[in-house]
C-alpha cells in the first residue's frame, strides 16, 4: 500500500511531545477507506494502534506495528424538533471545534466540556467530563468498525457501558474497534449547568448571566489559567483520575485534612479531587529532569522538553506511592499508557 510510511516520528502526534516512532504509519478519512485498509495484509500481520489527537496517551516506547490516524471529518444535523437537535460528528473532528459549533447554533449540553483536548472519537472512549458534565449525557449513538471483520456497527448509549472516565471502548473492546462517528443530542433550551462553583465565580467576574456562550467562555478562561498549552509545554491535561472512596473513609480523612476537597456522588461514595491530594502533598511544581508536575495545576504532568515516556511514567509512579502513603488512597492514571 503506497501511502504507508515507514519509521515514522510520532513526536508531533502526541501532546506530551514525547519522541517515539512507529514502524508504519498511515491515515484514513472515511469508513469505507478504513474498511479497505483493514483488508490489507499489513493489518493482518502487524500490531495496530488507532491514533486520534494524541492528547490522552503517553508513549513509553517506539510502536512496533502500524499506527492508523483517524481523520474522519464532518458535522451534520440529522434530526431536530422543538426541544433538541441530533448531530452526527466525524470521529476525526477536533472536540473543542464541535463545542464552538454547538454554541454558534445556540445548542446546549457540551459547553461545560469546552477546551478539552483531543478528537471527537476519543470522547465516548474516555467518557470525557469536566465541571459537572460528562459526554455520556448527550451521546445517543456511537458508530464503529470492527477491526477483525471490517464490519460497520453501532452502539446505543446504554450499550456503551459508560462510567467515570470509562466505557466499553476503553474496556472490553479496547484495541478491537475503531470509532468512526458519534451522534449527540443537544438541547435547544439552555441547560445552564453551573453546579461547579468555579463557573459561578468566573461568570460573576465576567459580569455575565449563565448561557451556553458565557459558560463556555468561563470554562475556557478557567482551563486556560490552570492548564498549560501543549504547544508550549508538553502535557495531556489531567494525568490522574479523581479517586472515588467510601464516604465514611472520607469523613475520617477530613478530620486529619480539614481542607480535603470531596464531592458526594452517592449515599455511600465520595469523589476526591486528585489535584488537591497531590498539591497538599507538596508536589505541585515538583520536577525530575524534564518530567514534572505543573506549577499551577498539580493534576497535570508536563514535559519540559526532552523527557521520555518512561521518565514521565516513573514520576507518575512516585506520585502514586506518596499519595498512597500519605492518605491511603490509590490514584490511577486517566491517560492511556502505550
Amino acid at each position: 500500500m503506497s501511502n504507508i510510511l515507514n519509521n515514522y516520528s510520532l513526536k508531533y502526534h502526541n501532546t506530551f511531545g514525547v519522541a517515539a516512532k512507529a514502524k508504519y504509519f498511515t491515515s484514513f478519512s472515511s469508513e469505507d477507506q478504513l474498511a479497505e485498509l483493514l483488508k490489507d495484509n499489513i493489518c493482518k500481520t502487524e500490531s495496530l494502534f488507532i491514533l486520534g489527537g494524541g492528547s490522552n496517551i503517553l508513549l513509553t516506547q517506539d510502536f512496533d506495528g502500524l499506527v492508523l490516524a483517524n481523520n474522519i471529518k464532518g458535522i451534520e444535523i440529522i434530526t431536530e424538533n422543538e426541544k433538541s437537535t441530533s448531530i452526527a460528528v466525524g470521529a476525526g473532528e477536533i472536540w473543542h471545534d464541535f463545542v464552538l459549533w454547538s454554541i454558534q447554533k445556540n445548542l446546549s449540553g457540551i459547553e461545560n466540556l469546552a477546551l478539552i483536548p483531543g478528537l471527537v472519537g476519543a470522547s465516548p472512549m474516555q467518557n470525557i467530563g469536566a465541571y459537572g458534565a460528562e459526554v455520556k449525557d448527550v451521546i445517543t449513538k456511537v458508530r464503529y468498525i470492527e477491526i477483525e471483520s471490517g464490519k460497520q456497527k453501532s452502539f446505543t448509549n446504554s450499550e456503551c457501558n459508560f462510567s467515570y472516565r470509562n466505557s466499553i471502548f476503553k474496556d472490553e473492546l479496547k484495541g478491537r474497534v475503531v470509532i468512526t462517528e458519534v451522534v449527540c443530542k443537544l438541547s435547544k433550551t439552555p441547560l445552564n449547568n453551573t453546579k461547579y462553583g468555579a463557573i459561578t465565580d468566573e461568570l460573576k467576574r465576567l459580569n455575565k448571566e449563565p448561557s451556553p456562550q458565557s459558560i463556555a467562555q468561563a470554562v475556557i478562561n478557567i482551563r486556560s489559567s490552570k492548564l498549560p498549552d501543549p504547544k508550549v509545554l508538553g502535557n495531556s491535561g489531567s494525568f490522574f483520575k479523581n479517586p472515588i472512596i467510601e464516604t465514611i473513609w472520607f469523613k475520617k480523612l477530613k478530620k486529619d485534612f480539614p481542607e480535603m476537597v470531596g464531592y458526594k456522588i452517592s449515599e455511600t461514595q465520595t469523589k476526591i479531587a486528585a489535584g488537591w491530594l497531590i498539591d497538599n502533598a507538596g508536589l505541585k511544581g515538583y520536577r525530575k529532569a524534564d518530567a514534572g508536575v505543573h506549577k499551577n495545576q498539580a493534576l497535570v504532568l508536563v514535559n519540559y522538553g526532552n523527557a521520555t515516556g518512561l521518565e514521565i511514567i516513573n514520576l507518575a509512579k512516585e506520585i502514586q506511592e506518596i499519595i498512597k502513603e500519605k492518605y491511603g488512597i490509590q490514584i490511577e492514571p486517566e491517560v492511556n499508557i502505550l
